[in-house]
């Protein structure tokens, strides 16, 4: 997973990131309960904030209620994680907006090839509210930017085809909201219903059939 990380493109090909990782050391035992407590003030502030127990949320069969079910499930036992990684930036001028594009593809790599070898993997920003914590537990340098919490363990089921809206949503040709009539779905494909609504994305109100709407992830 980490050789895959580190084949990936960065900015003037300097390959600035470097990837921090924590199994079960006493220092790696400290962080996980740090981002966890992180991830729990953003989860109950999210939960609130989005509406998550409002609306379909009170039906637990709905995608509404079963993405709240698993992040509280994820946020309850991030403790517990059997590896967590502090994918970082070591910047080698000041910030500036695109920095992220030097390290990012980098965690993409590290997050399909996760799941090719059968683990689940999830790159989340939970670290944020304990940040400073960590650099000084970590010895994590100022000038170095800490982009994310990848935690990795096993799934708790088994990896099937992810469940997205059409292909057809999201590219467009000559112009923005024009459809592409060669976006076309493979054959078999299942849509979910989440996410914003197609006149958000389009200017338009009506939605396709979705499949059975269930999201996965």
């Amino acid at each position: 997973m980490l050789f895959a990380a580190t084949r990936a493109p960065s900015g003037s090909n300097r390959q600035p990131f470097r990837f921090l990782v924590l199994v079960d050391g006493p220092k790696a035992v400290a962080a996980k309960l740090l981002v966890a407590r992180g991830a729990r003030q953003i989860w109950e502030a999210k939960r609130v904030a989005d509406g998550y127990d409002r609306g379909t949320g009170t039906d637990d069969s709905s995608p509404k209620a079963r993405m709240a079910a698993s992040m509280q499930h994820y946020v309850d036992h991030l403790g517990e994680a059997p590896v967590l990684v502090f994918p970082c930036l070591v910047r080698h001028r000041a910030p500036f907006p695109t920095e992220s594009a030097s390290i990012y593809p980098a965690c993409q790599n590290l997050l399909l090839a996760a799941r090719a070898l059968g683990f689940g993997a999830a790159f989340t920003v939970m670290h944020y509210p304990v940040e400073s914590e960590l650099r000084e537990l970590l010895d994590i340098p100022e000038e170095v930017f800490l982009s994310g919490t990848i935690t990795i363990g096993r799934p708790s089921g088994g990896h099937g085809p992810v469940r997205r809206r059409p292909l057809s949503e999201f590219v467009y040709s000559e112009g923005w909201g024009v459809p592409a009539d060669w976006a076309v779905d493979p054959p078999g494909t299942k849509y979910t219903s989440a996410g914003p609504p197609k006149e958000a994305v389009h200017g338009q109100t009506d939605r396709p059939t979705r499949g059975d709407g269930a999201a996965r992830r």
